[in-house]
């Protein structure tokens, strides 16, 4: 009854936000098989086939009309635990070894449309391209792994252990998603849209403006968010906090301005922004995308803190050091960026004819 229960108010709250158009795009048919492939949406290239997930079919979210079947009970049950996170793996439940949230916010508060919207953090053909090297750890990760990086991240909790139940059953979810991605293929949107940032420092003041105007409405005046029901209650959030105690923890990649910054211009206001119709100008974006992150989250402690060893991996982004530049922890932070790239770059090439030089 309760994944059945969370699976009818997603779907109510999903038809709500998106409206009955969003749905007419999906192609699949429901029946749990792969979706057609739209052969103008894969292109080749010497390398690896690419996928371009703005025209890739979506797709069927509603997977009430999936046969039964126990892999089909997994992919639901993925799809729950993906929408209503806290319900399942949040820090409010009374059965603690089932607490690996650290923050009552769900996966889907990121990846918006249960996974499925290009350039918010889609899930389709995420099961194809994995295992990948991860710079963060700086090493091949497995799509377990990936998964735990959220968690122990994004979402300030723990792992789940591989070979757990509701790790299986969101790899199941992930699985179905990606239906149909060729292995390996290069995939357009499956991340935020590379937009290129203003060359300047991010200004607070004028970000604070924005946020007033733009964004207090969803995420409140204080930038916690509006919570589905009370504290306690394990029903998560209507629209996600921003920073504080219940936010993304300080290792989350919305904590970088650029992430966060390429996000925001694509996606928010939630409701009037697209990929294609941006509503925010790109200053806009970026000085909210500045104020948000100024902002103290749950902080960076344990191996978290290990992130980005090696300082040649490290975004440009990414709010502390060492760096293999001479830039401060602020500008890194805040920008401006280009003088970062370029003074980086410089660095990486001589590692790399210093490597070449030693016949490495």
């Amino acid at each position: 009854m309760k994944l059945e229960r969370a699976l009818m108010a997603w779907a109510g709250a999903s038809a709500l936000a998106l409206g009955v158009a969003s749905l007419a795009q999906a192609t699949d048919k429901g029946d749990g098989a792969p979706p057609a492939v739209n052969q103008g949406a894969v292109a080749s290239t010497q390398e690896r086939p690419v996928v371009d997930l703005r025209t890739w079919p979506t797709p069927v979210i509603d997977l009430s009309k999936l046969p039964a079947s126990e892999q089909n009970r997994m992919i639901q049950w993925g799809q729950a635990i993906f929408t209503h996170t806290s319900e399942y793996l949040g820090p409010e439940l009374n059965d603690r070894s089932k607490r690996f949230a650290g923050t009552n916010m769900a996966c889907a508060s990121c990846h918006r449309v249960a996974a499925t919207l290009p350039f918010a953090a889609p899930l389709i053909g995420t099961y194809s391209v994995y295992p990948q090297f991860q710079p963060r750890f700086g090493r091949m990760v497995s799509l377990e792994n990936r998964i735990n990086l959220c968690f122990t991240h994004s979402l300030a909790g723990r792992e789940i252990p591989d070979d757990s139940k509701e790790m299986k059953a969101l790899v199941a979810y992930v699985e179905y998603l990606s239906r149909g991605v060729p292995k390996g293929a290069k995939i357009i949107g499956e991340k935020e849209m590379v937009v290129e940032e203003p060359k300047r420092a991010a200004n607070l003041v004028r970000g604070e403006e924005v946020y007033k105007n733009q964004c207090l409405a969803c995420h409140g005046a204080d930038g916690r968010g509006l919570r589905v029901g009370t504290a306690g209650d394990t029903k998560g959030y209507t629209f996600p906090p921003l920073w504080g105690p219940d936010a993304t923890s300080e290792s989350a990649s919305m904590f970088r301005i650029l992430s966060t910054f390429q996000y925001v211009y694509v996606n928010m206001p939630f409701g009037q922004a697209s990929w294609d119709r941006p509503a925010l100008s790109k200053d806009d974006a970026y000085d909210v995308a500045g104020f948000v992150v100024s902002h103290p989250r749950q902080p960076r402690e344990g191996d978290v803190g290990k992130d980005f060893s090696n300082p040649y991996d490290k975004p440009e982004d990414f709010p502390w050091g060492p760096y293999v530049d001479a830039f401060s922890e602020a500008q890194h932070k805040y920008g401006p960026f280009d003088p970062i790239r370029a003074e980086d770059a410089a660095a990486r090439a001589k590692l790399k004819k210093e490597k070449e030089a030693r016949g490495g």
